[in-house]
């Protein structure tokens, strides 16, 4: 009997030399990183490895607390850290006593992270080995700088509260400084920061990465999902792109003519028919120091102009009466005004009127004074010979100030005087009237 042919397994090319591995099963957790102890390397390192990092100056004060602590981390792995104050720089290198070959690395993390201004407390968790760190640069991605700006607040949002949920959703600490974004936790959180920071400086709002992320937290609860496609639970944003109507330009059309239009003249024809063409440059040179200068003497003039302006009086008001005439409001009515004062009782002052002058009358009430009685009307009435008065001579006008007070009256009201009160006591009463002050005779100065 001929041997049964058994069916030729047809072996995928990549898979060809593949062997089974059976201590390989479900139980093993691939991605789980195993700690490194201090006897995990038998020998030290050859060469010494550095890193050098510069920082700006307002770190300095903050660096010069903090750097005991980042010398103090740092040297249980056997790193020597180094801060330069006059560079401005930070140094890390290894030693003969790094026991892990990859810590360097992790301390390079360190310095950078400082320099970019984040709290030592939290950088300092990037020596662990489920930890990363990445600072992503966003200056580059807009030219603009007022929507550069813009789109960094958009980040950080309101009170910081955007920052503060992509933090809680993506377990990463993340720091905005400049034109820089700070990101440090691990490894899947730190790939999601980039892309959402991305996004957002292409203007992609972020709180549509927030939702996607709340809702991919919710469905990672749900076991029966695992294997399943999530997109139908994914929330889809369409692209709104509103663009503002611009106005249209009205063009008129001209009528069409079959003919080309003139020919403009050029510069050297401009220049035949003004003669500058056929000027020295001197000439030339003097020609513009003319019109400068006469432009600038019409520009002073204008500006005299104005200012002139501001002293001009303004147009008086005309007043219209109900007759029918005009009725200025500096005119008075002298004779009107005279009548009014002859009802009120008060006293009429003659006022001559005066070219280009506007008569003001100020009614003055006159007050009624008590009459007083006299020496003589006092002797009267006890029935004796009153005093006698000495006669006041009364002072002349000069010729100068008549004629002024008769051209313009002098309005301001005249102050009266008081009349004195004479006392009259018992010792003048009782003298006789015929008795008279007996005058001092001058005697001549004898030789």
């Amino acid at each position: 009997m001929a041997a049964v042919e058994e069916p030729t397994v047809i072996v995928n090319k990549n898979k060809k030399y593949r062997k089974e591995k059976p201590w390989d099963t479900d139980d093993i957790d691939h991605w789980k990183m195993e700690e490194f102890k201090p006897g995990d390397m038998k020998s030290h390192l050859l060469e010494e490895s550095s890193f050098a990092t510069l920082f700006p100056k307002y770190r300095e004060k903050y660096l010069q607390q903090v750097w005991p602590n980042v010398v103090s981390a740092l040297k249980e792995y056997g790193i020597h850290a180094l801060l330069d104050l006059i560079e401005g720089s930070m140094t890390v290198k290894t030693t003969r006593k790094t026991w892990d070959p990859y810590v360097i690395i992790k301390a390079r993390d360190i310095i950078k992270l400082l320099a970019r201004s984040v709290p030592f407390e939290q950088a300092k968790r990037v020596l662990q080995d489920e930890m990363t760190c990445d600072i992503i640069k966003i200056g580059n991605v807009t030219r603009n700088k007022e929507r550069f700006v813009k789109r960094r607040q958009r980040l950080v949002g309101p009170n910081g509260n955007t920052l503060k949920a992509l933090e809680l959703l993506t377990e990463c600490y993340i720091k905005v400084q400049g034109s820089t974004v700070a990101a440090l936790g691990p490894y899947k959180g730190i790939k999601q920061v980039r892309n959402i920071v991305m996004d957002t400086m292409n203007n992609i709002h972020p709180i549509y990465n927030i939702k996607i992320l709340m809702t991919k937290k919710e469905l990672m609860k749900d076991p029966t999902l695992k294997e399943e496609s999530w997109d139908r639970f994914l929330p889809k944003f369409k692209k709104k792109n509103v663009q503002t109507k611009k106005p249209k330009k009205t063009t008129v059309k001209k009528k069409y003519t079959p003919f080309p239009p003139p020919q403009q003249p050029s510069k050297v024809d401009l220049q035949l028919e003004s003669g500058e063409y056929f000027m020295k440059e001197h000439e030339k040179k003097q020609r513009k120091q003319e019109e400068k200068a006469q432009a600038h003497e019409t520009k002073v003039n204008e500006k005299a102009e104005k200012i002139k302006q501001v002293y001009v009086a303004p147009k008086e008001e005309v007043v219209v009466r109900n007759d029918g005439g005009e009725d200025s409001s500096n005119a008075v009515d002298i004779e009107n005004l005279k009548r009014k004062l002859k009802k009120k009782n008060l006293p009429v002052m003659e006022v001559k009127k005066v070219e280009g002058v506007p008569v003001v009358v100020e009614e003055q009430p006159v007050k009624k004074k008590r009459k007083r009685k006299t020496e003589e009307e006092d002797a009267a009435d006890d029935g004796e010979v009153p005093p006698l008065r000495k006669e006041k001579k009364k002072k002349k006008k000069s010729e100068p100030d008549a004629v002024i007070s008769e051209v313009v009256p002098d309005e301001t009201p005249k102050k009266k005087k008081k009349k004195k009160s004479t006392a009259v006591s018992e010792e003048t009463v009782s003298e006789p009237v015929e008795k008279k002050k007996k005058k001092k005779k001058k005697v001549p100065p004898t030789e």
